[in-house]
């Protein structure tokens, strides 16, 4: 599949089939994850996989209760390792960079889940003390989105998008 294929084809999936997903595929969209750029490659990114059912519910109670997030037979919380990122770059990459870099390797998730027929969603609205607490995440990891992973069960059509010249400024703003 060729790349921009992949990031104009891929939609935010909210409905999953039963179906597994094997622990190797899930290791390539790691492995994706992974690859994604990062500052000074610090790779300040940390994962947490799911699959067990009483989990999913409590992370569906605490992303403001997203109740699909239990349909997915994995769920991907995605952290940003805050005291990993301040070590190379201070403030900034504690409150910047780290969120950046892992934004990246979100993006790669979905990506190469969509390249592999899965269907995939982006989840930043949760409780992230709610969700620190059910995963046991450490203080200086923070989590910055659940990703829901599974065989898609819905088809959405694309979303519209804003035009290029409503969105880019040349030379100066």
């Amino acid at each position: 599949m060729e790349v921009l294929e992949a990031i104009k084809g891929r939609r935010s999936i909210r409905a999953f089939k039963s179906q597994n997903v094997s622990a190797e595929i899930i290791e390539k969209l790691i492995d994706a994850a992974r690859w994604a750029p990062s500052a000074g490659n610090i790779q300040p990114w940390e994962f947490i996989i799911v699959r067990k059912s009483e989990i999913k519910k409590r992370l569906a109670e605490a992303a403001l209760s997203e109740t699909f997030i239990e349909e997915a037979p994995v769920v991907i919380i995605v952290g940003a390792n805050e005291n990993r990122s301040f070590e190379g770059y201070g403030m900034r990459g504690k409150t910047l960079y780290c969120i950046q870099d892992t934004a990246a390797a979100i993006q790669n998730i979905h990506l190469a889940a969509y390249s592999l027929g899965l269907g995939t969603c982006w989840i930043g609205a949760f409780r992230e003390e709610g969700t620190r607490e059910i995963l046991n995440i450490p203080h200086g990891v923070r989590p910055v989105a659940i990703v829901p992973v599974g065989y898609p069960a819905e088809s959405p059509s694309p979303t519209s998008r804003k035009l290029i010249s409503q969105i880019v400024h040349y030379e100066t703003f």
